[in-house]
């Protein structure tokens, strides 16, 4: 952790010290407060600095930003884990109490608060608030507001609650300092991550609408909420649209932390439940900005003369992956007893033809994943050596034996030969599960079930991508089926594990540190709301992630990531699909942004901007 920052240590005199120290009286070590926190190395920013170093602090102010997305939304509650929640609401009309810097792989500085401290043990942290920071309603942001949106997110998302579990209290501490405890000491991650969730207003949420009813935060809501960020709710048709507007009275538009950002005059969302029609509201210019996740929709739907002329303009930015680790994967779900044995999640893996679908679908522009931190150093290769051989030797009863043994990859197909081969094989795992093919069913030997599963999909876009698989595990006999189902029923079907399959996704940092137990811990297996998708609960993979947790230094950190990345492979949770090395954009060239982007991000909206009227 850096220990820059604001020091508002008052220095006492060596009389009074001697004095003290002979009467026995012990001395409260006083705080020393930082301007942000850092959860490698040093903060890059001193206290007092100007401004990001990725921003144009002269970018003007105005236009409007037209933005998409797929799906729907019945609430601006942005805490609440029910209903669907509306883009935006959460980045732009509420402030946290930190903001990310995005060229630092996990750094934050003070947004609402001024300034940060905590103990040499990390067993707790105190944030002061900035006497200037106030609501819409301009009232100021008070200890009892962060204290109310603290209590209520762990209260009523279990996400959260998750995610803060060991942070066991909320206090007021000072005029204006909250200082959080937690159950257990040098988790190095806790001060930081209590820095991201919204900060909500007590008293307009123990108000009364316009209406005179009593406000619930513990529901959902179409009322639109006020909040303490730069922009407001203007205007919304439910579920279709909703419109943000920037506000002239921000509190914090000449923060450090915001200077150059924050310049569209509005922001408005528009919900599309067709990624083909979203698509042509982008080519109509009814959309501004397109982020295309198909390599072959990149690929050929890109001819329509504002793309040829230079209106569209196109851009493949490898900043946003630089410090994401990527597993996306057809998810089993463990709950259901079919997908308990690691045999059948094997065979499953062979049965996936990787490399016909890259090469007829997607322009051979994909690479297949082989680790839970693919494309960052944390990934697991070759055999275990040095440190991260000594942390797996110590669980040795605990882990499957070919993590010392045998090198994991995924199987390769792409011929008919090949395919055939690894058919072969996957029929061979299933029948060591207790499976043989009768016919044309693949059943169990025991009850006679045949061997079937449901892929459950939010989206028919995903239907190109899944159907190869689908058809290739019907070769050997499995019932496997595609389902599509409306946004709020697939949300509501993930928060309560209600899947046979999914397609599933984990985004990682370069710093792996509280989420893990979210995402792999026995914890979170039965936890509603959880990321624990495949439903996975094991003794070492829990051990492994406290080692993440309490890492003492990056080294270490390294090596035990890497201990769990291999111990995850080894159990075939899920089978690994692909992913590309750099985002595909599309925008309208009204749309500019500083020439060169943060290291580690888009810096999509912030920092962007709207081109005056005449400008070329």
């Amino acid at each position: 952790m850096g220990r820059m920052g604001m020091n508002f240590k008052s220095v006492a005199t060596l009389a009074t010290t001697v004095l003290l120290s002979f009467s026995g009286v012990a001395i409260a070590q006083e705080p020393v407060w930082h301007n942000g926190l850092s959860t490698i190395g040093e903060l890059k920013y001193k206290e007092g600095f100007a401004r990001f170093d990725y921003v144009n602090p002269d970018a003007p102010k105005g236009g409007e930003l037209k933005l998409s997305t797929i799906g729907t939304y019945d609430t601006f509650n942005p805490i609440l884990s029910k209903g669907e929640a509306a883009s935006g609401v959460s980045s732009l009309v509420f402030d946290t109490l930190l903001k990310s810097a995005e060229d630092e792989v996990t750094a934050s500085y003070g947004l609402l608060a001024e300034g940060v401290s905590y103990p040499d043990d990390f067993s707790s942290a105190t944030f002061r608030l900035r006497a200037e920071a106030k609501w819409a309603d301009g009232k100021p942001v008070t200890p009892e507001d962060v204290i109310f949106s603290f209590d209520m997110s762990k209260e009523h998302n279990p996400l959260l609650s998750n995610y803060y579990r060991h942070v066991v209290s909320a206090e007021k501490t000072g005029e204006r300092d909250i200082t959080f405890r937690f159950d257990e000491k040098n988790n190095r991650e806790l001060p930081n991550i209590l820095g991201q969730f919204p900060i909500v207003p007590k008293h307009w949420w123990e108000g009364q609408d316009a209406k005179g009813n009593k406000r619930d935060i513990s529901r959902t809501t179409l009322e639109p909420v006020m909040g303490s960020g730069p922009y407001k709710i203007a205007s919304f048709q439910a579920g279709g649209s909703i419109r943000f507007e920037l506000r002239d009275d921000y509190w914090g538009k000449d923060l450090n932390v915001n200077v150059g950002q924050n310049n569209f005059g509005a922001i408005t969302y528009t919900f599309f439940g067709d990624r083909t029609i979203e698509f042509e509201a982008f080519r109509a210019g009814n959309v501004d900005f397109y982020q295309d996740n198909s390599a072959s929709h990149w690929a050929t739907f890109y001819d329509f003369p504002a793309a040829k002329d230079g209106r569209v303009i196109r851009a493949e930015i490898q900043n946003p992956l630089r410090a994401t680790g990527i597993m996306q994967a057809f998810v089993p779900n463990l709950r259901r007893e079919k997908f308990k044995d690691q045999k059948v999640r094997e065979a499953l893996n062979y049965a996936f033809d990787f490399e016909d679908l890259n090469r007829t679908l997607a322009y051979n522009a994909y690479q297949r994943v082989d680790s839970y931190f693919w494309n960052t150093e944390l990934a697991s290769s070759g055999l275990p050596e040095g440190r991260e051989k000594e942390i797996l030797e110590a669980l040795k009863d605990k882990v499957p034996a070919d993590v010392f043994t045998t090198p994991y990859t995924n199987p390769v197909n792409g011929d008919p030969q090949k395919v055939r081969g690894n058919l072969r094989t996957a029929l061979t795992l299933f029948k060591e599960a207790g499976y043989e093919l009768k016919g044309s069913q693949l059943v169990n030997v025991k009850t006679g079930e045949p061997f079937g599963f449901e892929i459950l999909l939010s989206n028919p876009s995903f239907e190109r991508t899944v159907s190869p698989f689908v058809n290739s595990v019907k070769k050997i006999g499995i019932d496997a089926r595609m389902r599509t189902v409306d946004d709020s029923q697939y949300t509501n079907r993930i928060r309560s594990f209600d899947y046979d399959m999914i397609y599933g996704i984990w985004a990682q940092s370069l710093v792996p540190g509280n989420e893990q137990s979210d995402y792999w811990g026995s914890a979170s297996v039965n936890q509603q709301g959880s990321r624990n998708y495949a439903g996975i609960a094991d003794p070492a993979i829990d051990e492994l992630i406290r080692k993440i947790i309490f890492a003492p230094n990056r080294e270490e950190l390294v090596a035990t990531t890497r201990a769990l990345d291999r111990v995850l492979l080894a159990h075939h949770y899920v089978v690994p699909l692909f992913y590309a090395k750099a985002q595909r954009i599309a925008y309208w060239n009204h749309l500019t942004h500083p020439a060169d982007l943060p290291y580690y991000g888009l810096g999509f909206p912030n920092v962007w901007w709207s081109k005056p009227a005449g400008t070329p």
